[in-house]
């Protein structure tokens, strides 16, 4: 750790996957950029401590609690990163900030639009004393898609028509794939939908600067029913691996919908992992008066750019690499050509939240910005229930603040 900047205390509830990665960039973050406060990796949290201690020593915490709420008496923590289902975003979030504790927390903010309420709420009376929130929607830190945003702002490809976003993925294609806490909806909100439909929605409009305003949709579950993994671990549907049980699949496999923008942009977004062959494409293209932008995660390290402009006989898509020091978080890796990988976008997210928290500015996407993506969703199932256009609703800081936190909860 860089003794020479103050230290802020990390403590991280979740080990699993995301806990993975964010471990990842709070190990490396202040190593290749020069931050303002160092990070310090303090404790781990998770609820058996055999893992825990597993996973602590694998990933570099020194030390170990089995309930989050010790994080929040420890004056060594300092911030809170939340990588745990979505079912328990809410209770430590808004635990968490009331404690004043900064936090990070992973997408989608919540399972419901009530629980993002009461989370944006508590963020938005915990900044007025200086206390930061942030949601994680990582994939905006991908430089190739931070350089569409710029080029989107600077008027490069003029007014904004057509939205085109997929998120395809296909390790439930197998029927046979096993059950997991991600196939049930009271722990994980929803399916394809929030786990990566969220993110599509985010990175449009934070491409765009532009919102969903309305949509409408479908949504289906093709697998409703799946065996429980050999680990004999059970679920809220399921006893365990003995004598073949499966588990109730109740969240969508996939989902569709059109959307109209506050601008009158139109757009098509899909969202399915089902889709056999596919394991993370993220695909996004944006179509403007006077050209187009094209993006895959498959090959995250370029932009296609269109330039309506161009003469006719040199008329196309340029393939950018973008690896150049001049691209967003760029100078502070490699040489140009020299690709980066998944893992960077997390350190990315890392750097943008330790300048906001040491700046005394809101990092973003604020827990309000996280509250939006879910009125999205929330008007997707709406839609695909009733077969109608559904309206997404407008934050209200306002009016969330007339009820407590467990109040909103519970409504």
């Amino acid at each position: 750790m860089d003794s020479s900047r103050p230290a802020l205390g990390i403590g991280m509830v979740g080990y699993a996957f995301m806990g993975a990665a964010h471990s990842q960039a709070w190990r490396n973050a202040h190593r290749f950029f020069d931050l303002p406060l160092t990070p310090d990796m303090r404790v781990l949290c998770g609820r058996d401590e055999g893992r825990a201690r597993a996973a602590a020593d694998r990933l570099g915490w020194p030390e170990v609690e089995t309930d989050w709420r010790r994080l929040l008496e420890r004056d060594d923590v300092d911030l809170v990163d939340v990588c745990t289902p979505g079912d328990t975003h809410a209770e430590i979030a808004i635990a968490a900030l009331e404690a004043g504790k900064h936090v990070l927390c992973e997408k989608p903010l919540a399972n419901t639009v009530d629980e993002a309420r009461a989370m944006a709420a508590a963020a938005d009376r915990a900044a007025r004393d200086g206390v930061w929130a942030m949601v994680g929607f990582t994939y905006r830190r991908v430089p190739a898609i931070a350089l569409a945003r710029r080029l989107v702002e600077e008027g490069r490809i003029g007014t904004v028509r057509h939205v085109r976003a997929q998120y395809l993925q296909d390790w439930l294609a197998d029927p046979a794939a096993p059950m997991s806490w991600r196939l049930e909806k009271q722990r994980a909100g929803s399916g394809a939908l929030g786990d990566i439909g969220a993110h599509i929605v985010d990175l449009t409009q934070f491409i765009t600067g532009d919102r969903v305003a309305s949509v409408t949709s479908r949504l289906e579950t093709f697998v409703t029913e799946r065996p429980w993994p050999d680990d004999g671990v059970g679920g809220l549907t399921g006893t365990g691996a003995a004598g073949g049980a499966t588990g109730t699949v109740t969240v969508d496999d996939a989902a569709t919908f059109l959307a109209r923008f506050d601008s009158g942009a139109m757009g098509v977004f899909e969202a399915t992992r089902y889709a056999s062959g596919r394991k993370n494409a993220i695909r996004i293209e944006i179509n403007g008066t006077d050209g187009s932008l094209a993006f895959d995660f498959e090959d995250m390290n370029v932009l296609h750019v269109y330039d309506a402009g161009a003469p006719a006989e040199v008329a196309g898509f340029t393939r950018v690499v973008v690896t150049e020091p001049t691209h967003p978080y760029l100078a502070a890796w490699w040489p140009p050509g020299h690709g980066l990988g998944y893992e960077h976008g997390f350190t990315h997210q890392v750097v943008d939240l330790v300048e906001a928290i040491a700046a005394g500015s809101q990092p973003l996407p604020s827990f309000t910005d996280g509250l939006q993506v879910q009125t999205v969703l929330d008007a997707v199932v709406t839609s695909a229930q009733s077969g109608r256009w559904v309206d997404a609703e407008v934050p209200d800081l306002d009016a969330r603040d007339t009820m407590t936190p467990k109040e909103r909860i519970e409504t």
